[in-house]
């Protein structure tokens, strides 16, 4: 059983991207795990998502708190699968102006999470060999655990899906000029 299926086997959302990196799947992973990536376009979107947190908080401070900063620190180290696998999560009501996160320590923490009303994402990297390049794919999955969080979730999910896929595209491409600075002929099929 995979990392991503120990973690979270059911799930009613998804998106997943790839490309080829010419890089050990092991190499590629420690990379990845400790990678604080900086891109403009994510922060533009993060800024966006986060406008209306900032307009609350700037006409009622004391019962709006500013917005904390939201990235890849965010998530919860779930676990790494050797050389293959390793992912993070998030528990929380996304849709919120504050993400409404619940604090985990751990994949079992994670697992066992099952309060009502609050949807759990995991965001995976696999790294497959394929001859002399890896094929390196992010997932992300979120399971709703009842109707009124899929209900919460499908609006927000549908607006934001693009902007993280973009930006899910964008990680894998950063990934790879990091490690093939030149750039050199592969072609990163992204899907």
């Amino acid at each position: 059983m995979s990392l991503l299926d120990r973690l979270l086997p059911d799930y009613q959302f998804s998106e997943r991207h790839e490309t080829r990196v010419r890089c050990p799947p092991g190499e590629l992973l420690d990379l990845i795990q400790n990678w604080e990536p900086r891109d403009r376009v994510a922060d533009m979107a993060m800024a966006l998502r986060q406008t209306p947190a900032r307009l609350m908080h700037a006409l009622a401070p004391a019962r709006h708190p500013a917005p904390r900063p939201f990235g890849l620190k965010s998530f919860a180290p779930l676990g790494r699968d050797g050389d293959r696998a390793m992912a993070a999560g998030l528990i929380g009501q996304f849709w919120r102006n504050d993400f409404g996160l619940v604090q985990i320590s751990g994949p079992e923490e994670f697992i066992a999470f099952d309060a009502p009303r609050t949807p759990k994402l995991v965001l995976g990297f696999i790294a497959e060999p394929e001859g002399e390049l890896t094929r390196l794919v992010t997932e992300t999955r979120v399971h709703c655990p009842d109707r009124a969080s899929y209900l919460m979730f499908l609006p927000y999910w549908l607006v934001i899906r693009p902007a993280s896929g973009l930006i899910r595209r964008r990680m894998l491409g950063a990934i790879k000029s990091l490690v093939e600075p030149r750039g050199g002929s592969l072609s990163g099929a992204s899907r």
